[in-house]
């Protein structure tokens, strides 16, 4: 039996680049459950926050705490960025690679690769190179790669932000299943018709400070900042 990595909580979380504070200070708890999504104009901090709950930026100030050690919250977790991370293997190579990683057999790695190919339509290039791939079908690998090791949480900066209508739609059925699976997801969009139809939770960032965080249908039938209110009127927010 998996031993469960959350909640988790930040406590006073501060990053520093260059001596200029570009987050923080930040508390956040993260519950069992739950599609989370981060808000805010460009330079708002919700990259940032993403990266260092995931242990990508040193905390300059402040705390990350897990129902379990570091070393083993960090092997039940997964992050996807925006442009997708390709090694230069076939596709099935790059579904199989983390597997490998955990000590999985060749052939359990390979099934899972194939039937993971299958579930997110990339069977007919199990064998072609993976950097070949066109943007929605490497996003999509990049997230079944994720996915493969079911982690338990799984962090997203804005996965389909240069992608179109059809592979944005696939790519939040690939995300929908993942949660209804158990897998908590905080994810960061500027795509607020996304965060719609995604979240159970809004956590709004400008400046590198959380503004506000509340359920998804509080959020957007009112949300409590003014400055979240011209967001979701479409107004600049600076």
């Amino acid at each position: 039996m998996v031993t469960p990595i959350l909640p988790m909580t930040l406590q006073g979380g501060v990053v520093k680049r260059r001596g200029k504070t570009v987050l923080g200070p930040v508390d956040l708890t993260v519950s069992m459950r739950g599609f989370t999504i981060f808000l805010g104009p460009n330079g708002s901090g919700k990259t940032t926050l993403l990266r260092a709950l995931h242990g990508l930026e040193r905390l300059a100030t402040g705390q990350i705490a897990w129902q379990v050690p570091l070393a083993q919250a960090q092997l039940e977790q997964a992050f996807v960025f925006q442009t997708p991370i390709m090694m230069r293997r076939s596709v099935r190579d790059n579904l199989a690679y983390p597997l490998r990683l955990n000590g999985t057999s060749k052939a359990q790695a390979t099934a899972a690769a194939e039937d993971w190919a299958e579930r997110i339509g990339l069977s007919q290039f199990l064998d072609q190179p993976a950097p070949q791939l066109s943007g929605g079908e490497k996003q999509k690998l990049a997230l079944a790669r994720a996915l493969i090791r079911t982690p338990q949480i799984l962090f997203l900066d804005e996965p389909c932000a240069n992608l179109d209508g059809r592979a944005t739609r696939e790519i939040e059925t690939i995300l929908k299943d993942a949660q209804a699976s158990g897998t908590r997801i905080l994810m960061a969009t500027h795509d607020i018709g996304q965060a719609k139809r995604l979240a159970d939770e809004v956590v709004f960032l400008m400046h590198g400070k959380i503004i506000e965080s509340a359920a998804a249908a509080t959020f957007f039938a009112g949300p409590a900042s003014p400055q979240a209110a011209q967001l979701l009127k479409g107004d600049i927010v600076e």
